[in-house]
């Protein structure tokens, strides 16, 4: 999975870099997440990694299948990747792209499990405290998870807050066995 981030960086990096520039994040996350869908649906697979077509040919038949909705620029990013047998890294790329589109729209999506349901009061004190703490615009997903028995589970990026019953438990269960 490592190698796949490796290579699908730079074709990311550089899909950001031109939709930043031109002021066009919105339409580069919707071609990137269209193209990635697409890419990944078993007829159109069979179709990139078939040896009797082109690069070109493969860049082509993607782009007719993604739409007419796509710019000149997105059709040649497409193109680029058709050339430098990339196109099975369409998932990946979007997913950095996203990635890289929300660290400078400075957002962040966090999940919240709980115990128990939380109300619109808690919600807000939850997102005005996080946006605080990690300097983001924060929009928040709630689930509950009753096996937490108490307590919320908080997941922001690579942050994990454990503040449930369950985990407290599990850490005076570590502490214990020492």
């Amino acid at each position: 999975m490592a190698e796949l981030t490796t290579l699908a960086r730079p074709y990311a990096k550089a899909a950001f870099i031109v939709a930043k520039n031109s002021k066009e994040l919105s339409a580069w996350d919707n071609a990137l997440k269209v193209a990635a869908t697409v890419s990944l649906h078993e007829k159109v697979q069979a179709l990139l990694s078939s040896p009797n077509l082109t690069a070109q040919q493969k860049g082509d038949q993607l782009c007719a299948v993604v739409g007419e909705g796509l710019s000149e620029t997105q059709q040649n990013f497409l193109h680029v990747l058709a050339q430098n047998q990339r196109l099975g890294l369409l998932s990946e790329i979007y997913a950095l792209f996203e990635n890289l589109k929300a660290q400078h729209e400075k957002v962040l999506d966090v999940s919240v499990d709980s115990a128990f349901e939380i109300d619109s009061q808690l919600e807000q004190q939850l997102i005005t405290a996080l946006s605080k703490k990690l300097d983001r615009d924060v929009t928040l997903q709630t689930s509950v998870d009753e096996s937490l028995l108490g307590g919320v589970l908080i997941r922001a990026g690579d942050t994990v807050i454990d503040g449930s019953v369950r985990g407290r438990l599990a850490k005076l269960a570590d502490t214990l066995d020492v």
